[in-house]
């Protein structure tokens, strides 16, 4: 049974533009298989996926589909071959109607899925003393 980000991703696609969505679907599709545990869901009105925190998004438009954010390793990892599709700090664009670099999506997905997990891996457990949140102390 499809989760209700599932649903909204599937909608999302369904209320893009024709041409658009055969991208959708394959940019979809990479990011789920190298990334099967992240969950699907809509977040500033695009598709969404998290895994241990933020992972990827994704977003059609008019002349274009965008992929964010790119922010961590895989800028270096992958400098000449993001070259041509990064357009800003971090963000690609992949033109509509030219063909995905669907193994090049792969690998930053696969990279920002490692990153996160090894960033929770290295923040140290709260325990049952410990506070979850700092609190201020109230102004006099």
């Amino acid at each position: 049974m499809a989760t209700s980000g599932e649903r909204a991703v599937d909608a999302y696609i369904a209320a893009a533009a024709k041409p658009v969505q055969p991208m959708l679907r394959e940019l979809r599709q990479a990011i789920k298989s190298a990334a099967p545990q992240a969950e699907e869901k809509l977040s500033y009105r695009m598709p969404f996926y998290a895994y241990h925190g933020r992972l990827i998004y994704f977003a059609a438009h008019a002349r274009h589909v965008g992929m964010y954010p790119i922010i961590g390793r895989e800028k270096e990892l992958y400098a000449n071959e993001l070259k041509p599709y990064l357009v800003a700090k971090a963000t690609l664009q992949f033109p509509i109607g030219q063909p995905l670099p669907i193994s090049l999506v792969r690998k930053v997905v696969k990279a920002r899925a490692k990153e996160n997990a090894a960033r929770v891996s290295q923040k140290p457990p709260v325990t049952a003393d410990q506070p979850k949140t700092r609190r201020r102390p109230a102004r006099a």
